[in-house]
């Protein structure tokens, strides 16, 4: 490839990228404005190029070989930080504007984070927002993201974070449950118990810590016990209508069970332990690291603060 060839067909390397993000010609022809055939086009002539193929295509899916993938590896963060640098430019003209790509745990998104756009965007009608809902962790730079939601307890320390509100896990059933099994009184009776599990490798351990304040000298009696149950499951929304139909007992974050427990319809086992280690014990909104952050993320970001800052209420 010559290098002025080369230079030529940066944009067609950005389209690959793109690609990679959408999943397919169809969604990378969306997001960028163009044709489905002129995507497939500006692929041919990269290929052509460098004499390689750097997609494989079929009817149903679309994904990149080898030499496709360290590519876009290798050019992501660059193409990253160049769309950080157009959006630090754009923000001189002032009003926040322009789209905001966004990646969410799926219960925390609906129940939480959607709800609060429409208010969003009557404040800000310039920006747009596109949120996608997974449970998986997104690598935000590679996969072209601007801003995650997390709940953790601790963001990487290479990204921008801002704290969003506290949040806590709860172990949960219902009364039916309760009454049919009995109501445990020490975390080690859960090995008795049903046990609803929030699906990890490995086997299942739940860590609890007492959460009365331990006498001076004292640190707080930690028990963990091996739990097993007829359902797991990596969706807190899922394991919260499986503790409601009276299947067993689960784990689940405030956020999606602070509803449930005001309403009656769930109760709280074992107040006096607190489950540790297994979700987070707050909600934050992270971006990958830059030296400014566009105003329509800093927006998005303080409309959440505002909106959450009561946390969930459980």
């Amino acid at each position: 490839m010559t290098p002025d060839r080369s230079e030529s067909l940066w944009s067609h390397v950005h389209l690959l990228t793109v690609i990679a993000q959408a999943g397919s010609f169809t969604g990378a022809a969306q997001r960028l404005g163009l044709s489905k055939a002129a995507v497939s086009q500006r692929v041919a002539e990269l290929e052509r190029s460098v004499n390689l193929t750097l997609v494989r295509r079929t009817t149903r899916s679309v994904r990149l070989t080898d030499a496709g993938q360290r590519l876009v590896d290798d050019t992501a963060e660059s193409f990253a930080q160049i769309a950080r640098s157009v959006a630090d430019v754009r923000d001189l003209a002032g009003e926040p504007r322009g789209l905001v790509r966004v990646t969410a745990p799926v219960a925390l998104g609906r129940q939480h984070i959607a709800p609060t756009l429409e208010r969003f965007f009557r404040s800000h009608p310039q920006v747009r927002v596109e949120l996608e809902l997974s449970d998986r962790l997104a690598k935000l730079a590679h996969e072209g993201f601007d801003l995650a939601v997390r709940h953790t307890s601790s963001p990487p320390d290479n990204h921008i974070a801002w704290k969003l509100c506290e949040s806590r896990t709860l172990l949960v059933a219902s009364a039916g449950y309760l009454r049919r099994k009995g109501v445990p009184q020490h975390p080690s009776e859960l090995a008795e118990h049903d046990c609803l599990a929030y699906l990890r490798s490995g086997p299942t351990q739940w860590l609890f810590e007492q959460a009365d304040r331990p006498r001076a000298g004292h640190d707080p009696e930690r028990v963990s016990v091996g739990v097993q149950g007829p359902l797991s499951a990596n969706n807190s929304e899922l394991l919260r209508d499986a503790v409601l139909s009276g299947l067993g007992i689960a784990q689940i974050p405030d956020f999606s069970v602070a509803a449930a427990l005001r309403a009656g319809r769930l109760r709280e086992v074992l107040p006096g332990w607190r489950p540790v280690g297994f979700f987070g014990d707050a909600i934050f909104a992270i971006r990958p690291w830059s030296r400014s952050t566009p105003k329509a993320v800093q927006v998005l970001v303080d409309h959440w603060r505002e909106q959450l800052a009561g946390g969930f209420g459980a």
